[in-house]
């Protein structure tokens, strides 16, 4: 998601499948959709998106968006402010993201230029709260885990999270996969009971198996490409229960 990468072709059908199988529990973080057959479709994007076109999003049935706010203590999106304001303005309940890069500084210096530079939060309904987007290295291939082991990653990720919370007052939402989760981590269900998960599986009818400790995701991104700018995502509750969640209930 993070590396304002061009998209890959859409394939079809695979948004008629992925709502068929919204069929994970919970209610701690978010509830199962009221009609399984309309979960709130969403997005997120970054500086490769531009200027986005927010009424024509909303009227293609965009109803939340994550915006890429920052990368590292270095980058910050240039197309955030038109993204992020415009995105509410259109009436789209919006968050932002941070991109990690934990092999660049403390989790806690990331997290203190993330809310510096966007991701803040308010109780207001329509807003998301911060999250993080913690993946494999897109720079150097050899150190996939940012040549931290799974201890330091875990309290990597720790740092960051504590340091939002102090800030802000909500946990991150954590964006992964569970392959890269499993690897990095160690699987670690730590996070499980206080973040809510946003899971990354593209092209695939199903979520899939998700890392340890959650039992359901609150988003999921099932693929880079479709109708809406940028990576195409589900919320797994209600219309409603999303502006709750927003609103940090």
């Amino acid at each position: 998601m993070a590396r304002d990468r061009k998209p890959s072709r859409h394939r079809a059908g695979v948004i008629a499948a992925s709502v068929a199988a919204l069929t994970l529990g919970g209610t701690a973080l978010t509830e199962l959709p009221a009609s399984a057959a309309s979960p709130p479709k969403g997005h997120d994007v970054s500086s490769h998106q531009k200027n986005v076109d927010w009424p024509k999003a909303k009227a293609k049935g965009a109803t939340f968006v994550y915006v890429k706010a920052t990368e590292s203590t270095t980058y910050r999106n240039p197309y955030f402010d038109q993204q992020y304001n415009g995105s509410r303005n259109a009436g789209l309940v919006r968050g932002a993201y941070h991109f990690a890069l934990p092999d660049k500084s403390s989790g806690r210096t990331q997290a203190a230029y993330f809310v510096r530079n966007g991701g803040s939060w308010t109780s207001d309904g329509r807003t998301l709260p911060p999250a993080l987007d913690i993946e494999y290295n897109p720079y150097d291939g050899k150190h996939k885990c940012y040549g931290l082991s799974k201890a330091k990653m875990v309290a990597w990720i720790w740092s960051f999270s504590d340091e939002v919370k102090r800030l802000t007052g909500r946990r991150p939402v954590i964006y992964t996969t569970t392959h890269w989760w499993n690897t990095c981590t160690g699987g670690s269900s730590a996070f499980a009971s206080s973040h809510a998960l946003w899971i990354a599986r593209h092209n695939s009818a199903e979520a899939g198996s998700l890392p340890a400790g959650w039992s359901f995701w609150t988003f999921w991104q099932y693929d880079n490409s479709g109708s809406l700018p940028g990576d195409q995502n589900l919320f797994n509750g209600s219309a409603s229960r999303l502006k709750s969640f927003a609103r940090g209930y």
